[in-house]
C-alpha cells in the first residue's frame, strides 16, 4: 500500500471519528423528520400532475367520442344528399377520430393506473413518515434519557461521599457530647436536690431530738428555772405512765 493511500485512509478514519463524536443523534433525527415532511408538497405536486394528465385524457376521450358520433351523422346525411365526395371526406375524418379515440383510451387506461399508483405511493409515504416520525420521537426521548443518565453518572463520579460522611460523623459526635454533658448536669442537679432534702430531714430530726432532750432536762429540774422533783417523785411523764398502769390493773 502506497503512502498516499495510507494517508487518505488515516484522514477518513480521523474525520469519521470527529464526525462520530460531534454528531448529535437528536439533531440528526429531527432533521430527517423535517426533510421527510418537506418532501410531502413535492410528492403531492407529482401526484397532482399525474391526475391532471388522467383528467385531460378523459376529456379528450369524451371529445373524440363526440366527434365519432358527429362524423357518422354527417356521413349519413351526405349519402342521403347524394354527396359521395363529402361522405368520403367525412369517412376519412371518422377513421382518424376513431384511431385517436383508440389511442386516447389506451393512454387513459395507463394514466388511470398511474394515478392509482401515485396515490398509493403517496399514502404509503405518509404512513411511513408517520411511523418514522413516531419512531424518531421515541429515539429522541431515549437519547434525552441517556443524556440525563450520563449527566447523573458524571455527577455521582464527582460526588465525594467520604467528605460528607466525615462531616456527619463529626457533627454527630459533637451532638452526642453535648447530650451527655446535659444529662450529667441534670443528674448532678437531681443528686444535689436529693442531698439537700436529706440534710433538711436530718436537721429536723436533730431538732426534734434536742427538743426532747430539753424537755427531759426541764422535767428533771436540770435546767435553770425548772422545778426539781421531790425524792421519790417521778417525772410527770413517768407519773402519768404509772397511773395508766394502775388503772389498767384495776
Amino acid at each position: 500500500m502506497g503512502l498516499w493511500s495510507r494517508f487518505k485512509r488515516s484522514m477518513r478514519a480521523l474525520l469519521g471519528g470527529v464526525i462520530e463524536r460531534t454528531e448529535d443523534p437528536e439533531l440528526v433525527l429531527q432533521q430527517t423528520i423535517r426533510e421527510m415532511r418537506d418532501r410531502v408538497p413535492e410528492l403531492n405536486n407529482s401526484v397532482a400532475q399525474v391526475m391532471a394528465t388522467e383528467r385531460l385524457l378523459a376529456k379528450n376521450k369524451d371529445r373524440l367520442e363526440t366527434q365519432v358520433v358527429d362524423y357518422d351523422s354527417k356521413i349519413k346525411a351526405a349519402i342521403k344528399l347524394g354527396r359521395d365526395d363529402m361522405a368520403t371526406a367525412y369517412i376519412g375524418q371518422l377513421q382518424q377520430a376513431q384511431l385517436d379515440l383508440q389511442k386516447t383510451k389506451q393512454q387513459l387506461q395507463a394514466a388511470e393506473m398511474a394515478s392509482k399508483q401515485a396515490l398509493k405511493a403517496r399514502d404509503n409515504y405518509m404512513l411511513q413518515m408517520q411511523r418514522r416520525s413516531a419512531e424518531a420521537m421515541q429515539l429522541i426521548n431515549q437519547s434525552k434519557q441517556a443524556r440525563l443518565q450520563e449527566q447523573l453518572a458524571q455527577t455521582m463520579e464527582t460526588f465525594q461521599l467520604g467528605d460528607d460522611a466525615s462531616t456527619f460523623n463529626e457533627m454527630r459526635d459533637k451532638i452526642d457530647r453535648r447530650s451527655a454533658a446535659a444529662e450529667a448536669k441534670m443528674q448532678l442537679g437531681a443528686a444535689s436536690v436529693d442531698n439537700q432534702l436529706h440534710e433538711i430531714e436530718q436537721e429536723a430530726m436533730n431538732l426534734q431530738l434536742q427538743d426532747k432532750l430539753l424537755e427531759y432536762k426541764r422535767e428533771m429540774g436540770l435546767l435553770p428555772g425548772s422545778t426539781t422533783p421531790q425524792q421519790g417523785q417521778l417525772p410527770a411523764a413517768q407519773t402519768e405512765g404509772a397511773e395508766d398502769n394502775s388503772g389498767r390493773t384495776m
